[in-house]
């Protein structure tokens, strides 16, 4: 095999325990500063693959290189110096400071008393600059927050001066904030000193936006490999994690859209990415959604779609048809309400401010996220318009006016 400039390939790898294949066809050729992320249900091998590629774990057929070296025949000092790991367990480190914790990664270059040289110190030190975490140096390991320990461990890691960090659900336990600040610590590493990131998530959203290549695991074998912009879409997305029904991932914003296919009770009007948190707040009380008229390249039209809404749409840089109108109208008739989002109004959407005109004239109650003189302007003075200020606000009144119709 020519493995001429990977900082790890494979060869005719399959992965498993002994003699048990759990995922067979494991291709990877990993490039100096690339980012390959493994996706798919739990239980679907994803582990397995990484502590096989880390050497601890044979492989039931094939090899693993780092460089030109099998990774199984290299010793441990020397792997050491070439491969990092950061794992799911928990380390049981009582009376162990963050700065000591660090200090570990130099193991491989401290020789048999393990004494710190200046440029040990020097390079712990740096390493933990990297990852924000100087300032826990001097605290207990175990008092640290799970995001905390998280930077301390890529810290450790990073302590070996490696070509390569592979890490097991290195966000898993982790809030939003301490998420996105281990996934920028290893872009900016990757990106700025050519070190190569090999890991595992749960997060898709993140593995769509923050990884070169993909692989997504699957019944024992790899079963899409490449740019998430070629290979992540609703249909594999879908497949590879059983979505049947109840939900849908959007490509666009890649993210998972929970579906709304109750009967239209709530006409929104929409649009510019206005519609979207409009959509998802009334999918959460409980009522079903008409929308439009959204042309095809808008932002909400995209969220609608994912959530199987009742959407009247028009082609991109088109027109709005008379069939689109009459359709709009029929949809808002039949509904109970009626929410203007507040969106912007141009030449080629000025129909849907024609649409909440007709809402007044028909006697529709609007509720208006829109400057009241505006509103009145579109809707008309007398129309039965509800102003609210924010999502909160329009949450309460529309359980108000619904309980209110239902008593009456």
């Amino acid at each position: 095999m020519n493995n001429e400039g990977y900082i790890l390939s494979t060869d005719h790898l399959d992965v498993g325990y002994e003699s048990r294949t759990v995922i067979e066809g494991v291709d990877i050729q990993a490039l100096k500063g690339q980012t390959i992320c493994l996706i798919g249900p739990n239980g679907a091998g994803k582990s397995t693959i990484l502590r096989t590629l880390t050497g601890m774990l044979s492989p039931v057929n094939g090899c693993v290189y780092i460089g030109k070296n099998d990774v199984c025949r290299m010793k441990s000092a020397d792997r050491a110096k070439k491969l990092a790991v950061v794992l799911t367990e928990k380390l049981n480190l009582n009376m162990t400071s963050a700065y000591e914790v660090t200090a570990m990664g130099r193991i491989p270059y401290t020789g048999f008393f393990g004494r710190l040289s200046d440029e040990d110190k020097k390079i712990i030190e740096e390493c933990l600059r990297t990852v924000g975490a100087w300032e826990l140096r001097n605290r207990d390991y175990k008092s640290l927050s799970d995001g905390e320990k998280q930077k301390v461990m890529i810290a450790r890691a990073l302590a070996q001066r490696p070509e390569l960090i592979v890490l097991d659900e290195p966000t898993s336990h982790l809030d939003i904030k301490h998420k996105i600040e281990v996934v920028r610590i290893l872009n900016r590493l990757a990106l700025e000193t050519g070190l190569t990131v090999i890991l595992a998530l749960h997060d898709i959203d993140i593995a769509v936006k923050f990884c070169q290549i993909v692989l997504m695991v699957k019944d024992g074998k790899i079963v899409a490999q490449g740019r998430p912009e070629d290979i992540v879409r609703r249909d594999t997305v879908d497949r590879l994690y059983g979505i049947e029904e109840g939900a849908f991932y959007d490509s666009i914003l890649g993210s998972v859209e929970i579906c709304n296919e109750a009967r239209p009770e709530i006409f929104v009007t929409a649009g510019a990415g206005c519609g979207i948190p409009v959509y998802r707040l009334v999918s959460r009380l409980g009522f079903g959604i008409a929308t439009g008229i959204l042309a095809q390249n808008d932002i909400d039209y995209a969220v609608a779609s994912a959530m199987k809404l009742t959407a009247v749409s028009a082609r991109s840089f088109q027109p709005i048809g008379e069939e689109q109108i009459r359709q709009a109208w029929r949809y808002m008739e039949s509904c109970r309400f009626v929410i203007d989002t507040g969106f912007p109004v141009g030449q080629e959407n000025k129909e849907n401010a024609k649409l909440l005109g007709h809402a007044a004239g028909c006697g529709k109650t609007i509720f208006s996220l829109r400057d009241p003189g505006e509103s009145a302007e579109i809707c008309g003075r007398g129309a039965d318009i509800i102003y609210v200020s924010s999502m909160a606000e329009l949450s309460g009144r529309l359980q108000e006016e619904a309980g209110r119709l239902s008593e009456s």
